[in-house]
């Protein structure tokens, strides 16, 4: 970033990107050192190794284990140092310092267009809360119109249930209502019969009565002839 337009424009805000960086690795170091140092403290205690021989081994295992810490430390800082200058602290194409002439205005541009970005976001926030709030309301609704789809559900099977004992009482009713007039027509048959049997045998002796001779029941069957008797006997066997 040396020489370049990035440094003289960072320069211009008095801003230092690298110093930043250096600030931070060195910060990193003391914080490691301090970790190690308090490390090998407790490990001394724990393991009571000061004043003897096991205290040089526990200080040489403790710096193979920094120094690999620190290996993979640094490879991940050099990473994170780089991706900082490259687009933390780059600088677009086309930026240019605006003049102190310039600067007001362009401050002014800067606050509005800040001002219109704060009143979108809060018309979509508020459009949001709105959403939820018709969401809830339909949601409710939806509910209901379940718990009336499965009341009428259960209106409708009643119901059913209710046409289905009708028609079969409808049914038991006409069956009963059917053999009740075949008993009627059975015995008003039977009536006729018995009165036409009756009118028969009627016109019969009638028939025998026209056929005779009238005195012959005044005075008896003493002057009838024997045909007629005969006849008349044969018609009485018959009724």
């Amino acid at each position: 970033m040396e020489g370049s337009k990035g440094e003289s424009v960072f320069n211009s805000l008095n801003l230092n990107p690298q110093l930043f960086i250096n600030e931070a690795l060195n910060t990193v170091d003391d914080l490691v050192d301090d970790a190690f140092d308090f490390y090998q403290s407790q490990a001394s205690a724990a393991l009571k190794t000061e004043g003897s021989d096991r205290s040089q081994d526990l200080t040489l295992g403790i710096s193979q284990v920094r120094a690999l810490v620190q290996l993979g430390l640094d490879k991940r800082l050099a990473m994170w140092e780089k991706y900082c200058l490259n687009h933390c602290f780059s600088v677009p194409e086309g930026f240019s310092l605006p003049s102190n002439d310039e600067s007001p205005g362009v401050t002014s541009i800067n606050h509005d267009q800040d001002v219109d970005l704060d009143t979108e976001l809060d018309l979509l926030r508020n459009k949001l809360s709105e959403v939820r709030k018709e969401n809830i309301v339909l949601n409710q609704e939806l509910q209901a119109l379940e718990r009336q789809t499965a009341s009428s559900n259960s209106q409708i099977s009643h119901f059913n249930e209710a046409l289905q004992l009708y028609e079969q009482s409808s049914v038991n009713d006409m069956f009963q209502e059917m053999i009740k007039t075949a008993s009627e027509l059975r015995a008003k048959i039977g009536k006729m019969k018995k009165r036409r049997t009756e009118e028969a045998k009627l016109a019969k002796v009638e028939k025998v009565h026209t056929n005779g001779d009238i005195s012959h029941h005044h005075n008896g069957f003493s002057n009838a002839k024997l045909d007629d008797i005969q006849e008349f006997l044969s018609d009485l066997k018959k009724i």
